[in-house]
């Protein structure tokens, strides 16, 4: 089966990255800039992930991406790190906000997550990707990534690499 591909942000796209690039059935994670359309038109650190539905459902990987980061705080940094789901395909946007309406229940507040149609993507810089894979012990990693990585380990075992 081919792969199929997801857009996600929400924070940093060096925590996103090493979120996704920790999972089972996920082919490939390229961090960068998203932008959609019309009042989403500005880009927002986001990845882009292609992953193998027989192994992880977009169920699940929606599901992990509203437990990694701040998907129910419309902070001050909401531009930069815009809290979304990026669809391909017009099809897939009735699924993801099916997916979002049934996991919103898991939350003591709303979803503020959006379902946005994916218009343009610029990749992060060559020396920013795979940031954790190169640099696990920087501080910002330990701070950041590492926290969202025990949750994936504690949550989601069964889905991971770790």
């Amino acid at each position: 089966m081919s792969n199929f591909q997801i857009g996600l942000g929400g924070g940093c796209h060096w925590c996103t990255e090493a979120v996704f690039q920790s999972l089972k059935g996920v082919t490939l994670v390229v961090q960068g800039y998203i932008s959609s359309i019309k009042k989403n038109n500005s880009f927002s650190e986001a990845v882009i992930v292609s992953y193998n539905p027989e192994i992880i459902s977009l169920r699940d990987l929606i599901d992990i991406h509203l437990h990694t980061h701040n998907s129910t705080s419309d902070h001050s940094f909401r531009e930069k790190y815009r809290s979304a789901v990026y669809y391909f395909e017009e099809k897939q946007k009735p699924v993801i906000e099916t997916y979002i309406n049934e996991l919103n229940e898991d939350f003591e507040n709303e979803v503020i997550t959006q379902i946005l149609k994916l218009d343009k993507f610029d990749l992060s810089k060559s020396e920013l990707l795979n940031y954790y894979k190169k640099n696990p012990e920087k501080p910002f990693c330990k701070r950041y990534v590492h926290p969202k990585l025990n949750l994936l380990r504690k949550k989601y075992i069964e889905k991971t690499n770790l």
